[in-house]
């Protein structure tokens, strides 16, 4: 016998308007989440208030005390109750949903705040006297006068004391420190030009500087690099490259960073809509596919990136927290910020991070002196030196035959020199017969000849296979799958763009699918474990990179195979003609997994290394 269902009542239920407490404790749980959803519907207050300068205070993660200080326009004593009334906004007229201009707009931050904590807010705008309104648990109370200067001061206490199940799920006070860090960086980013403090206030006093970030002066690239800076650290900004793009109205602009300074999760990866922080899908799947080619898929890209349009042609009003948006021309913002970053990248050439130097010079330990170390003050030339050495005693037998051993250098015998003036210098010895050690004007390049190699020769065969139709392989009996109408009808739409790359799919009734021919390179292919994964890529993202990732995989392969293996000696011209070759390809500092194909090292980071500074 099976049990009664809980939600089926014998009797009539009644509908009643709930109360207005209840109305924003609900709205309190879409809006707030966390003390981090707090911060940042204040501080984006404060920005939209036209501040200069924020100032964001917390103690225990935000849990007891959440204040933010700002010098905006403030507000009026008549406009302190109005503001914790629900709906209640200067951001819209509600004639126009999607011309929206501001961070905030829905009117519900405020009282929501007030009906789960203790609420206060102290404003003064121009030429009006300060005033103080206060709001526990959902109960106003009067408006009083107050002291300051300007703007508005905000401050949050006891944050969901009034529903403490909440309470239950927050997380450690270090957790929720580290949350609302992250929002004060992402909002300090949108706004380069404002002043940000944050300062943890836990066990009183002053507290301590978490962070700060000083308004940036100059052009907006100038601004935002320097912010970044300060936010990332010099790291970023030396590795980066400079991203400025714009399609069909759309304009994409910030900073990408060089695939050899990727990260192990995708922690530095900040997109922006408007001006406005946001964790889309749809512009996450877009950066991790113009990476798809320089990346592993254990490694992320680290990108900062800022999307702007007319603000109709974006709806931001998809969630209560507005960190998700979507976009009237989905495709045309996907396909912007994807070609924009894999010309960028192309454009980078040879170049890599200079973090790989940094590592392999870490990578180094010398060895710790026996004797005080002698400092030399001079560097003589070999010929100084091997005239020193004839004036002394006479050579045992063995610097006997290690002088007869010597060789001149190329300038005393009278030759010209390899010239050295190239980005990758002029090929000097092979090491291990896998390493080329190259001179440059400024120090040595370590190349890996290997994946140097099996990059270039994966650039070759892209080209080539760009240059014409992926060929097909024509199936001696089509293999039919059995979709959803949906996902039948969803393939079929993308069936042109999939025949470009080999696989010819027709409609075969119903939700079936005929798939005719499939990519010559693929060999045999499961179709149908093929269509699956192309259509959950669809779903997930609204198009598909699947198929071409699978035939690059391919490309991948036979670059390996057919690359200089390791162990094989050279003679110092292939050395050269690699050197060269890498220095015309682009992404040829790093190999088709994302590591780095050669290290530079600074003739004074060496001399470093020896003491010799």
């Amino acid at each position: 016998m099976n049990a009664p269902n809980p939600n089926i009542r014998a009797d009539r239920p009644v509908i009643r308007q709930l109360e207005e407490a209840v109305i924003n404790r609900i709205a309190a749980g879409e809006v707030v989440e966390r003390p981090a959803s707090a911060v940042k519907e204040l501080v984006e207050n404060a920005l939209d208030a036209g501040a200069r300068r924020v100032d964001v205070a917390y103690a225990d993660g935000g849990k007891t005390l959440i204040r933010v200080t700002d010098d905006g326009c403030g507000m009026t004593a008549e406009d302190l109750p109005l503001a914790l009334s629900r709906h209640a906004t200067s951001k819209i007229d509600g004639s126009d949903l999607l011309d929206i201009h501001s961070f905030g707009f829905r009117g519900e931050a405020l009282p929501s705040l007030g009906s789960v904590g203790r609420l206060t807010i102290t404003s003064r705008a121009a030429g009006a006297e300060a005033a103080r309104i206060a709001v526990t648990g959902g109960r106003v109370e009067p408006v009083r006068p107050a002291a300051l200067n300007r703007g508005t001061v905000v401050e949050l206490r006891d944050l969901f004391y009034a529903t403490p199940a909440r309470l239950k799920f927050l997380r450690t006070d270090q957790a929720e420190a580290q949350a609302i860090a992250d929002v004060v960086r992402r909002l300090a980013m949108a706004e380069p030009y404002v002043s940000f403090t944050l300062r943890d206030l836990s066990g009183g006093g002053e507290g301590r500087v978490i962070l700060r970030a000083d308004g940036c002066q100059g052009e907006l690239f100038d601004a935002l690099g320097a912010r970044l800076a300060t936010l990332l650290g010099a790291d970023f900004t030396e590795n980066a490259l400079r991203i400025e793009a714009e399609r069909e109205g759309l304009r994409l602009t910030g900073y990408a960073a060089l695939p050899t300074y990727s990260r192990g999760a995708a922690v530095e990866q900040f997109l922006f809509v408007n001006g406005r922080p946001v964790r889309d899908k749809l512009l996450i799947g877009a950066l991790r596919a113009a990476y798809a080619d320089v990346l592993s898929r254990d490694r992320h890209p680290a990108a900062v990136l800022f999307v702007s349009c007319e603000p109709e042609r974006v709806d931001v009003n998809v969630h209560p927290a507005k960190a998700e948006v979507r976009f009237r021309e989905p495709g045309i913002a996907r396909g912007l910020i994807v070609s924009a970053l894999r010309h960028a990248l192309a454009g980078a050439g040879h170049r890599a991070s200079s973090t790989v130097a940094g590592a392999t010079l870490g990578a180094f330990r010398p060895e710790a002196p026996s004797t005080p170390r002698v400092y030399q003050m001079d560097r003589p030339a070999p010929s100084v030196l091997r005239a020193a050495a004839a004036l002394q005693a006479p050579l045992g037998p063995e610097l006997a035959e290690a002088s007869a051993r010597f060789v001149p250098l190329p300038e005393e015998r009278g030759e010209t020199p390899d010239v050295v003036n190239h980005p990758l210098g002029a090929a000097r010895a092979q090491v291990h017969e896998n390493y080329i050690i190259a001179q440059t004007e400024t120090g040595m390049v370590i190349v890996d000849q290997h994946a140097a190699h099996e990059r270039l020769v994966y650039e070759k065969l892209k080209r080539l296979r760009d240059a014409a139709p992926v060929p097909a392989q024509a199936l001696l009996i089509p293999e039919i799958v059995d979709l959803s109408p949906s996902d039948a009808a969803l393939l079929l739409d993308h069936a042109e763009t999939l025949a470009g790359l080999g696989l010819v799919i027709e409609p075969f009734g119903g939700g079936a699918v005929a798939v005719r021919e499939t990519p010559a390179i693929l060999g045999e292919v499961d179709a149908r474990a093929l269509l699956r994964d192309i259509l959950d890529e669809l779903a997930d993202q609204g198009s598909s990179q699947k198929l071409q990732a699978k035939i690059d995989a391919v490309l991948s392969r036979m670059a390996c195979h057919g690359s200089v293996r390791s162990g094989r000696r050279m003679r110092v011209e292939e050395m050269n003609a690699l050197l060269r070759e890498m220095e015309a390809t682009p992404l040829s500092g790093q190999c088709n997994h994302g590591r780095p194909t050669y290290v530079e090292l600074r003739l004074a980071d060496i001399e470093r290394l020896f003491g010799r500074t």
